[in-house]
């Protein structure tokens, strides 16, 4: 597997999944910085020019969500998804979903000062958001209660980007201790360490 990515960016949810997952995977670094995901070859894989990418022999994926579910699926040994049938998938893909259809939303409203009524906006609004994130964890120790998941890992890394990298969410001791939480994993720790090493 090959996983095309660039540090300090949303790559990290992939590369955390898959230190979770423990398989060999080799990683393809892009800088985007300088704008190698323009380059023609990249483009093929993913014409949107974005990381990160996931090539598996035949299958290249990209988003985020998409490379989380099918890795989770790909390796059940992992148990980071429940199986088919299990009455738990419902939440659990709700949660792999909300991070790019509420959370993403939500983050570019901040950041952007979006004036949007509640109703028109697909993640209606960024406290609405905040807020039920709040209560996803509020229980714990994860989203689907005792079972860590690759949700958690779409989440948590989420979380982390809006609590720790750009502070656009007020600490909330709910959401502090899931943060925290995750970042014990050591699974998270080797990826922030491959990430700040690059």
């Amino acid at each position: 597997m090959q996983l095309y990515w660039a540090p300090k960016t949303r790559s990290i949810r992939i590369l955390w999944l898959l230190e979770e997952i423990g398989r060999p995977y080799e990683r393809v670094t892009l800088d985007i910085r300088n704008g190698r995901q323009t380059d023609p070859d990249f483009l093929r894989l993913n014409p949107m020019g974005k990381v990160p990418v996931l090539v598996d022999g035949q299958a290249v994926v990209s988003e985020s969500g998409a490379i989380v579910a099918y890795l989770a699926d790909r390796f059940p040994e992992a148990r980071l998804a429940p199986p088919l049938g299990d009455p738990r998938r419902g939440q659990y893909l709700k949660w792999l979903f909300f991070s790019g259809n509420c959370i993403e939303g939500a983050f570019a409203e901040k950041f952007g000062n979006l004036k949007l009524p509640e109703a028109a906006a697909g993640w209606g609004s960024f406290a609405r958001v905040v807020d039920v994130l709040e209560g996803a964890v509020a229980d714990g120790p994860w989203l689907l209660g005792e079972t860590f998941t690759a949700a958690d890992v779409m989440i948590g890394a989420d979380l982390y980007f809006g609590m720790v990298a750009f502070r656009i969410i007020e600490p909330r001791p709910a959401l502090t201790a899931y943060v925290e939480r995750c970042q014990a994993r050591p699974a998270w720790q080797r990826s922030m360490a491959i990430d700040e090493a690059e």
